[in-house]
């Protein structure tokens, strides 16, 4: 293939699942000649698994199930993986994704806004917080107006962009218009790239 492909990712940082799927996505672009594109998608978790307050025993138990066995993932990469303490809409860690990305510290952030958050040591919907973390990176002041402008726009655009894509939840792969819903569907990703060719390292 003469021009190299990209694989799109769309991640959330309150998912348990976008979490433990971080490190498979990481080994994917390490294996094959690809460029994974992280972009943000925002989950309203109460939409569809309800509110604290409206969740019946049904949806407890499928809370608690999703969490065991993200944990089980979790534990084999040696990842703390703890319960958050109440339904997160994670919209300002999310953008900072994408200020990350133009200031050219996106690794570092991506790990650690995922570890700090899953250790309850960050609330993803403080843009104090955010702003805290990426000078603790390195990048430029910013941030805040960043969010209030056209950050925040970019971020609802793209919101919109993967929804009329047919995304609805993380993390999801998208390969030449492909999609891949779950950490679990990696495998079926590599073998497409292998059909179409991408050249492994």
């Amino acid at each position: 293939m003469s021009d190299r492909s990209t694989v799109i990712v769309w991640s959330d940082y309150i998912s348990p699942y976008a979490f433990v799927a971080k490190a498979w996505a990481y080994q994917l672009e390490a294996d094959y000649d690809v460029a994974l594109s992280w972009r943000p998608y925002t989950l309203d978790i109460a939409s569809y698994m309800g509110s604290v307050e409206q969740r019946d025993p049904h949806h407890w138990r499928r809370v608690r199930y999703s969490y065991m066995d993200a944990r089980r993932l979790a534990n084999k990469q040696g990842l703390t993986l703890r319960g958050p303490r109440k339904v997160y809409r994670a919209r300002p860690a999310n953008a900072g994704m994408l200020y990350a990305q133009r200031h050219g510290v996106f690794g570092a952030y991506n790990d650690l806004v995922f570890d700090r958050f899953w250790r309850r040591e960050l609330d993803p919907e403080s843009v104090e917080a955010m702003v805290a973390l990426l000078d603790e990176l390195g990048a430029p002041a910013g941030f805040a107006e960043f969010y209030a402008g056209e950050g925040g726009a970019e971020h609802d655009r793209l919101h919109g962009e993967a929804e009329a894509s047919g995304i609805f939840g993380v993390p999801t792969f998208v390969f030449d218009g492909e999609l891949f819903w779950g950490g679990d569907r990696i495998g079926l990703l590599r073998e497409r790239l292998d059909e179409k060719g991408v050249p492994r390292r």
